[in-house]
């Protein structure tokens, strides 16, 4: 699920919430930032890094090129210089096929429930 899709949406977002919802350390994220001008969390005086739905957004860009698609940063650095929009494109597509994937999987689940209650 992405806080988008949270019922209670929230402005900003803790490191841990976000690096739960990635899969990364909370050091991964904090190396990301300094390689990453796109991800430009919110800093409290004593250093909480707080994330917007956008900075989240580049960070699902971020993972997706690095951990998905497997580039290195370099790569990945050099693939959103090139051309940034067909990039954020092609990733929002991928984004939400992998969302209704995910819709159809829990209707067929509950359609085999339904199978099984019947018989």
């Amino acid at each position: 699920m992405t806080p988008k899709e949270d019922k209670d949406v929230k402005l900003y977002y803790s490191i841990k919430e976000v690096a739960q919802l990635f899969g990364v350390n909370e050091s991964t994220l904090r190396f990301w930032e300094t390689k990453f001008s796109e991800i430009s969390p919110r800093k409290t005086p004593n250093g909480a890094r707080y994330y917007t739905e956008e900075d989240i957004d580049n960070v699902r860009l971020i993972h997706h090129l690095v951990k998905e698609r497997g580039l290195t940063l370099a790569g990945a650095r050099r693939k959103l210089d090139e051309n940034r929009e067909v990039t954020v494109n092609h990733e929002s597509i991928i984004h939400r096929l992998k969302k209704l994937q995910a819709e159809l999987l829990i209707l067929v689940n509950e359609l085999d429930n339904i199978g099984r209650t019947d018989s």
